[in-house]
C-alpha cells in the first residue's frame, strides 16, 4: 500500500507521496513513487503513482522511453495536460493488458492509478487523477485536492484546513501532516517522503524534498501536531449531559 497526495490552488501545486511497497513483520521495502519529468522552461510535468508495481514501473519505464526515442508523442510534445493525462491513461492500459493473464491466474491485483500534476506554457496548472481503466478526473476549486492509496487517515486533515487561496507553503505543511497523520495509523505507509512544491508560471520544479527515516523535521511536525490536537481536545467543553427518568412509563429529561 502507499499513500500520495497532490493539491492545487491559485498559486500553485503540492505533490507528496510516501515510498513503502509492503511492510511485513520482518520485511520492508521502498521504491520511489513520485517522479518530475518536466522540461524545464516550457513545462512543469510531476506524476505520483500507486498500486501494483510492476505495471506502474512499466508505465514510467515507456513514457521515459518515448521521450529519449523522441516519438511523435510523448510528454515532452503533447500540447496540453488534458492530452499527457489521456497518453499515460492508454500507457497504463496497454501494459495491464500485457500482464493480465498471469497477474489473474495468480489472483494478483494488476491495476495502478496516477496522479499528474503541472503546467504547460499557454495554459493553467492543473492536477489529474488517472484510474486504471485508463479514465481520469480533475481537481478544481471546489475539490483542491486528489489521494491515491490509503487515503482515509490523511483526508480529514485537507477537509478541514485546505483551501484554493491557502498559501502554498501551508499546503506543503499540510501535505507533510496529512502524510505523517497517514503513517501514524497505517504501517504500510512510510518513508521515506518525496514532496514537491511547484509555482505557477515557474514550468519549473524548484522546491524538492526527501525526508528519510528519523528525520528530524517529521519527529517536529508530529510532536507539535500532537501537542496542538491534545491542546484543542482539552478546551473543548464538557458535555451538556441530560438525566434521562423514567417515570409511569414516560421519559422525562431534566438538565
Amino acid at each position: 500500500m502507499t499513500y500520495c497526495l497532490g493539491i492545487i490552488n491559485q498559486f500553485g501545486i503540492v505533490m507528496a507521496a510516501d515510498s513503502r511497497t509492503n511492510a511485513g513483520v520482518d520485511y520492508i521495502s521502498s521504491y520511489k513513487k513520485l517522479f518530475d519529468l518536466s522540461l524545464p522552461g516550457e513545462r512543469a510535468i510531476i506524476i505520483c503513482t500507486s498500486g501494483n508495481l510492476s505495471v506502474s514501473q512499466g508505465v514510467l519505464t515507456r513514457l521515459n522511453r518515448d521521450i529519449q526515442n523522441q516519438e511523435a508523442q510523448n510528454l515532452h510534445t503533447l500540447g496540453n495536460m488534458y492530452d499527457i493525462a489521456q497518453y499515460i491513461g492508454s500507457k497504463s492500459r496497454e501494459i495491464q493488458q500485457l500482464d493480465r493473464p498471469w497477474l489473474e491466474k495468480d489472483n494478483i491485483d494488476y491495476s495502478c492509478n496516477f496522479l499528474l500534476g503541472g503546467q504547460i506554457q499557454g495554459e493553467s496548472h492543473q492536477l489529474y487523477l488517472i484510474y486504471p481503466q485508463g479514465n481520469f478526473i480533475q481537481a478544481t476549486q471546489e475539490t483542491p485536492f486528489l489521494q491515491i492509496g490509503e487515503t482515509k487517515y490523511g483526508k480529514p486533515i485537507l477537509d478541514r484546513t485546505i483551501t484554493y487561496t491557502t498559501p502554498l507553503e501551508a499546503v506543503a505543511k499540510c501535505a507533510l501532516l496529512s502524510l505523517d497523520s497517514t503513517m501514524k495509523s497505517n504501517i504500510s505507509v512510510g518513508p521515506p517522503i518525496n514532496l514537491v512544491m511547484y509555482k505557477t508560471d515557474s514550468f519549473k520544479v524548484r522546491n524538492k524534498l526527501e525526508l528519510r527515516l528519523g528525520a528530524p523535521y517529521i519527529a517536529k511536525i508530529r510532536n507539535l501536531w500532537e501537542n496542538s490536537v491534545r491542546q484543542a481536545f482539552e478546551s473543548m467543553p464538557d458535555i451538556e449531559w441530560k438525566q434521562e427518568l423514567h417515570e409511569s412509563g414516560e421519559d422525562i429529561f431534566i438538565d
